[in-house]
């Protein structure tokens, strides 16, 4: 059974914890505009998403895609790194 991406929800997001086995969460922003005053707005929103290797690490950019429930609060899987952490 193949997989396509061309109906799946995709997000760019930063690691913020890869504390959990195979689990790493994302920070999603998103810039809105207030309805009534038209200011600009940051919203965010933290997702689990499953890594099955253990790859990502705090920091890295990464896109997560849509799929299958894996557990009660993961539903999304990292597809690709973006950008990797930098070291201060």
């Amino acid at each position: 059974m193949t997989e396509t991406t061309a109906n799946k929800r995709t997000l760019t997001g930063r690691v913020v914890s890869d504390k959990m086995n195979k689990t790493v969460t994302v920070l999603v922003e998103r810039r809105v505009k207030h309805p009534l005053y038209g200011k600009i707005m940051t919203r965010s929103q933290k997702y689990h998403a499953h890594d099955e290797k253990g790859e990502f690490k705090m920091g890295d950019l990464v896109t997560i895609e849509e799929c299958r429930p894996i557990s009660k609060t993961k539903a999304w899987r990292v597809s690709l790194l973006v950008e990797k952490a930098r070291v201060i």
